[in-house]
């Protein structure tokens, strides 16, 4: 039985939104339960023979500071799911709230493993492939040495390898060109341990990526840092959004368009279908000594599925241990980076 750790008050939505994606959920798995984290009065509605009320008392807010959330609020739902995790009664723990809450919290109670300076948040984007590429960092770190971005490379590589069963994952650095010369400092230096790497047999390496590689599908894993990172989740969504939106209205404009979208139904709702950015929800926080499970803030029902969907699929496929077997394998590469000092931890609405 997989069990995962829910925290119910998270997000835009909370419970309106939780609760019914968890019980479509438990009807979609029937070899899971769940624990459902949250504030009695908001959870006592829920009965279902595999889940379980978990009791807390706070709830973080999606503007409460870091401190705030970290510091004062003990008994948060983000804090006792996770909780869950590190005692070892969840696998897992899933939370559409605070971005930059749930990293610093999960941090503090988890620890990240050896050979990983930051943890990184992984979530998956569409492609014309009919697939997805896996991005990371999506706005867990907004400044990123090198080093932490070859830790992100091989982080990904490990996500990408247990959940789509592809051992060697092809992973490309974003760059403003695919030449070795171009990009700053920082990106030169990634690309020179990234190659390293991939000739240690640690990686498949591609090399240098451009934006618009992540949505032809070029490469399996898009590494960059989580300023850009999280700009190109958001204008992404954005675009979606705008094609779809542009669709609607051009073919609702008269008699004829009506009849040309009736024809072109078929191709219309496979398209809408590729690009629903729900269906890609639920992004990993990798490096971390368990797992933890970021949902979109604005997420519904059918979009939170979706992360505990990604969550309950990582446990099945063991991605904890993946991550740490290829974190040893490539430990002499992972030399931590030189400065000691705290993420800058975006407060990303992820």
């Amino acid at each position: 039985m997989i069990t995962l750790a829910v925290d119910c008050m998270g997000g835009d939505h909370g419970p309106s939104v939780t609760l019914p994606a968890c019980r479509h959920f438990l009807e979609q798995h029937p070899d899971a339960q769940l624990l459902l984290v949250g504030l009695p009065e908001s959870l006592g509605a829920f009965a279902h023979p595999r889940a379980r009320m978990v009791v807390a008392t706070e709830v973080v807010g999606m503007d409460d500071s870091i401190e705030v959330a970290l510091r004062r609020k003990k008994d948060s739902s983000m804090r006792v799911a996770i909780a869950q995790v590190k005692d070892g009664t969840a696998q897992a723990a899933v939370s559409a709230g605070n971005t930059g809450a749930l990293m610093a919290i999960a941090r503090y109670l988890l620890k990240t493993l050896d050979g990983i300076d930051r943890p990184a948040i992984a979530p998956q984007i569409p492609n014309a492939q009919g697939g997805a590429t896996t991005v990371l960092d999506l706005g867990a770190n907004v400044d990123c040495t090198a080093e932490h971005l070859l830790q992100f490379a091989v982080m990904g590589s490990a996500l990408v390898s247990a959940l789509k069963n592809n051992e060697t994952p092809s992973v490309g650095l974003l760059n403003i060109g695919e030449e070795a010369i171009k990009g700053s400092e920082v990106i030169k230096k990634a690309g020179e341990l990234l190659r390293s790497a991939g000739n240690a047999g640690d990686l498949n390496f591609y090399g240098n990526v451009e934006g618009n590689d992540i949505f032809k599908g070029t490469v399996d894993i898009v590494v960059c840092d989580g300023f850009v990172g999280n700009v190109t989740l958001k204008a992404s969504e954005g675009l979606a959004s705008m094609i779809l939106s542009f669709l609607k209205v051009e073919f609702s404009r008269n008699i004829f368009t009506k009849i040309a979208a009736f024809i072109a139904y078929p191709v219309l709702s496979a398209l809408k279908k590729r690009m629903d950015h729900r269906r890609y929800n639920g992004a990993a926080l990798l490096g971390l000594r368990g797992l933890v499970f970021k949902s979109h803030g604005a997420a519904d029902a059918f979009s939170f599925g979706y992360a505990l969907s990604r969550a309950y699929d990582a446990v099945e496929h063991n991605l904890l241990h993946r991550v740490q077997a290829r974190i040893a394998h490539a430990a002499p590469l992972l030399v931590p980076a030189e400065a000691v000092v705290p993420p800058a931890l975006a407060a990303s609405t992820y």
